[in-house]
């Protein structure tokens, strides 16, 4: 962030905008809508900006600009065509430790106004640091879109009631919860859909049904395979809502960056030779952060009911009468083999497909090998890494061809991505010359060699 985003109250305060002509005509019109205190300074001045500073008791000073012109203003805005003019302003500003936008020069500005979308007091400011000014006015376009002009509506109405709510939810917590639980709800459709406008009786009504409800929730959410883009739309709203967030190793640092500013950050671990925190010690936190009225993000990498104990998990919160959703991810088979063009499963190759784990509570592998002994059938193996001599062993000595393809893929769908192809003969030591870590992910069957013409990612 080169950047930082800030909104500055300008309201009955002095603003100088130094030129006259159609540059500062359009700043002076972003200006006003803030309602400052504006002085123009300028040799000359268009009719329309005479016009405008006149109907909302503007100042103008026609003069050529001189260091003397800046004397307090609150913010300052270079509007003329004449580059050394504008860099004189910039250095007698800057002197002074006053904020000032030179337009269309951004090396000469200490702030910039952005690309605005605006429904009266909400305001939301796009900017690019002055590098790409036309990507920010098409982002603006798409949230115009987005946002109906009736939100305008809605802002006031929520501030008219700010001071009734907090007065009656005095813990700062359950008022935010209470605010997320309104803008989501049916009772705002009145404003999008043009309806009348509730009433203050109608909105008692739903406060006082919402504030009776206990706000404490978990939301069990698959992170997916590693890759952000592929995070699920609800998984994403659910990790901007949430108190605290317990995290596993899996999930990773880009998909963190998603979590919800403020929230607390737990981390579970959850590695096969690193257990940061027991599963008895989640369940029992989940329960307790939920009890005292928190929302709870338990965010696991995969699908959580894909070797992510999320059955567990959602046993102990129904034991305790806790209320809880669960949001599915791109499970770690389906994102991974996807991004190493690797098909699970295919009309000349396989059939069937079957998911196993390689991570055992006494730390070594125990399958029913001869059952995954079959013809047409790929294997995916999660958490095998440690194990991937024992694995190919094992398979090899009950049955298994040793020139069965196997893929071994660390980091899949990031740009991280390795992937290592082979046969149970040959995979070890590829892998170990590799340098593969975990986490990683092992596939084994024919439809590996189809990696060959599907490779698409890399």
């Amino acid at each position: 962030m080169e950047n930082f985003p800030i909104f500055i109250n300008i309201r009955s305060k002095p603003v100088t905008v130094i030129g006259g002509g159609s540059i500062a005509l359009r700043k002076v019109i972003l200006l006003l809508k803030a309602n400052p205190k504006i002085t123009v300074i300028s040799e000359t001045i268009s009719s329309e900006l005479h016009d405008l500073l006149k109907k909302n008791h503007g100042k103008f000073i026609q003069k050529s600009f001189s260091d003397d012109d800046i004397k307090n203003p609150i913010l300052i805005v270079a509007a003329t065509n004449n580059f050394s003019v504008n860099k004189k302003i910039y250095r007698v500003a800057n002197k002074k430790n006053i904020p000032i936008n030179v337009v269309d020069q951004p090396e000469l500005c200490s702030f910039t106004m952005g690309s605005i979308v605006e429904r009266d007091a909400l305001v939301i400011a796009i900017t690019s640091g002055g590098k790409a000014p036309v990507l920010a006015r098409m982002l603006r376009e798409k949230i115009e879109a987005l946002i109906p002009g009736s939100y305008a509506t809605l802002v006031n109405y929520a501030g008219n009631l700010r001071e009734f709510v907090k007065q009656n939810i005095k813990e700062g917590n359950n008022r935010r919860i209470f605010w997320e639980n309104f803008f989501e709800s049916d009772f705002i459709e009145r404003f999008t859909s043009h309806k009348n406008i509730p009433t203050k009786s109608d909105f008692i009504k739903f406060f006082n049904k919402q504030n009776s409800d206990n706000y404490g929730e978990v939301f069990l959410v698959g992170a997916g395979p590693g890759e952000r883009d592929l995070l699920t739309l609800r998984a994403l709203h659910l990790m901007q809502k949430c108190d605290v967030c317990i995290y596993d190793n899996l999930v990773s640092d880009d998909i963190l960056e998603l979590v919800r500013r403020d929230a607390e950050m737990i981390y579970a671990g959850k590695k096969r030779d690193q257990h940061t925190l027991s599963q008895e010690k989640i369940n029992d936190l989940l329960v307790t952060f939920a009890k005292q009225g928190k929302r709870v993000l338990r965010l696991k990498g995969g699908d959580p009911f894909i070797f992510g104990r999320g059955g567990e998990e959602i046993e102990s919160l129904m034991m305790h009468k806790i209320s809880f959703q669960v949001v599915p991810g791109i499970s770690a088979a389906n994102g991974i083999s996807s991004y190493a063009g690797i098909p699970l499963t295919h009309r000349d190759h396989a059939q069937s497909c079957l998911f196993l784990t390689g991570h055992f509570k006494d730390g070594a592998i125990d399958f029913e090998w001869p059952k995954l002994i079959v013809e047409k059938q790929t294997l995916v193996i999660y958490m095998g890494l440690l194990s991937l001599g024992e694995l190919t062993k094992n398979l090899i000595d009950h049955g298994m061809s040793k020139l069965m393809p196997i893929a071994v893929i660390e980091n899949g769908t990031t740009k991280n991505q390795k992937v290592v192809t082979g046969e149970l003969k040959n995979i070890k030591g590829k892998v170990t010359r590799a340098r593969i870590k975990s986490p990683a992910l092992i596939i084994v069957g024919t439809v590996v060699k189809l990696r060959e013409k599907l490779n698409w990612f890399s």
